[in-house]
């Protein structure tokens, strides 16, 4: 599939030559998954493959604390993707805006994984729910929920729902003391 092409009733746009921000990648994100065909439209977080976070060694220390926590958020860089695209045509759909969509075409192609951490190896996360190709830059790496941010969470605070919708799982025991504390 060529991935540069335009469907019908998509429009594009040049980028602005202007940069805003300043972004260090901290790692790759090792996948089974070569091309952007063989990518889930969704990661698996319960019976997708186990891939690999590898964090440069300068970040590593920023891992300590990270075995408690049963689930991350990723937040990564679709580095193939295209950004110049400001309608979509989805398969079999009709012309929408980018930013109503979640597709990886966008003008800062950033992404949102919640993956299940399954185990923590010198400095390497292994994890289920990545949907991305391997060798994707990671930008940032977080608890799904921690002590600080539950805290200060009203009654009727934020949606707390996973990307995607759905049931949020049930935090795992280290979650639970650290929503506690």
């Amino acid at each position: 599939m060529d991935w540069q092409a335009t469907r019908p009733g998509e429009t594009s746009a040049p980028l602005p030559e202007r940069q805003d921000a300043h972004l260090v990648f901290i790692g790759r994100l090792r996948t089974p998954f070569l091309t952007r065909e063989e990518c889930p439209r969704q990661g698996d977080a319960q019976a997708g493959p186990v891939c690999r976070v590898e964090l440069d060694p300068h970040w590593r220390a920023a891992l300590a604390g990270i075995e408690d926590f049963a689930h991350l958020d990723l937040l990564y860089w679709m580095h193939q993707a295209r950004r110049d695209l400001l309608t979509q045509t989805p398969r079999g759909g009709q012309p929408v805006g980018t930013f109503a969509l979640r597709s990886p075409v966008r003008p800062n192609p950033v992404a949102l994984s919640r993956v299940a951490l399954i185990g923590v190896e010198d400095g390497v996360l292994l994890v289920r729910g990545l949907d991305c190709l391997d060798g994707t830059p990671l930008i940032d790496i977080k608890p799904s929920r921690c002590a600080q941010s539950v805290a200060t969470l009203s009654a009727a605070g934020p949606d707390t729902s996973p990307p995607g919708g759905g049931e949020e799982p049930d935090p795992s025991p280290a979650e639970a003391r650290h929503a506690a504390a």
